[in-house]
């Protein structure tokens, strides 16, 4: 592992300046992606500790997480909470944990609860950012105006610092004109890049964005090459094609295409590996050949 002062963007009007990589908490508290059985397990405890820490000792100084990541608040508190100072702390609200299950309730006594439970398990008096984790209907939620009351109110009372919301592309302009969001995290990559203005647009308003799944959950690392090519999405396959089946080429080029989009704040990636961490600081420090980048993005829009 090569050390390198990561990249700080601004977050937005918080006043935060955040490192360009950011650390997505899912897989170290809940099952998830593709692949083998093994792959998608979540880590044991001991395994878990170690890798926050790092992310730590890196200098990744902003950790998201959620209520519906069952083991990830509580660990994230229970590892790093003496380490404080050093992390933005993002949590979600709205998508609870019943462990192995999730549910959603979007009701103001929810989410007053669900912020106060998400404080006590990451063991910390102010969360930095409560962002709104949509579910089925997520029009209905900022309809009702329950949940943005309830969080609005947690702000009042020194409970969170900043409101935000991980809204899907439909709902992306919506968040940006209501003025009640001061970071928007948003689905982006280089397969899926249709919210390219409304990023910038984010970004002229003031407001931070955060990008999730910017590595297309996996398709665009080497955990492709786990499934078999007849499963491969098309733009997968064409990009393979460009790089001749490197995958690590491809994750460079994905991880470039993020760096150049000059509206994004922090691109978060998630892991439960050390050794996938550290190749990501390594991808993102190094500078990739633009013109292959621009190259990789045509082809993913012309698929």
């Amino acid at each position: 592992m090569k050390l390198h002062r990561l990249e700080k963007r601004a977050l937005g009007r918080t006043g935060f300046d955040c490192t360009l990589l950011g650390f997505g908490a899912l897989e170290i508290g809940r099952d998830w992606g593709f692949g083998t059985e093994e792959m998608r397990r979540k880590p044991g405890e001991a395994e878990a500790t170690p890798v926050l820490n790092r992310v730590l000792d890196l200098g990744v100084n902003l950790i998201d997480t959620a209520r519906a990541y069952h083991r990830s608040e509580e660990r994230i508190g229970a590892s790093i909470a003496h380490r404080r100072s050093e992390y933005f702390l993002a949590t979600k609200c709205g998508e609870h944990s019943d462990e192995p299950r999730t549910y959603y309730d979007f009701s103001y006594d929810a989410i007053a609860r669900s912020i106060d439970l998400s404080r006590s398990l990451l063991q910390t008096d102010v969360i930095d950012l409560i962002q709104i984790h949509f579910g089925p209907d997520p029009t209905r939620v900022l309809d009702d105006g329950e949940t943005v009351k309830a969080m609005k109110e947690a702000r009042e009372a020194g409970k969170v610092r900043w409101l935000g919301a991980s809204p899907g592309n439909e709902l992306l302009d919506r968040c940006i004109e209501s003025g009640d969001f001061d970071v928007l995290q948003v689905g982006f990559n280089l397969l899926h890049q249709d919210a390219a203005p409304l990023i910038q647009k984010a970004c002229d308003r003031g407001i931070g964005i955060l990008i999730r799944s910017g590595l297309g959950m996996g398709w665009l690392t080497g955990r492709a090459l786990t499934a078999p090519r007849s499963e491969w999405p098309t733009t997968v396959s064409k990009l393979m094609e460009l790089v001749s089946g490197d995958s690590a080429m491809l994750h460079r080029l994905a991880l470039a295409y993020l760096k150049s989009q000059t509206g994004i704040s922090s691109i978060l990636v998630g892991t439960k590996n050390i050794a996938h961490l550290e190749q990501n600081a390594d991808m993102l420090a190094d500078e990739a050949d633009p013109a292959m980048v621009e190259l990789a993005a045509r082809i993913a829009r012309d698929a």
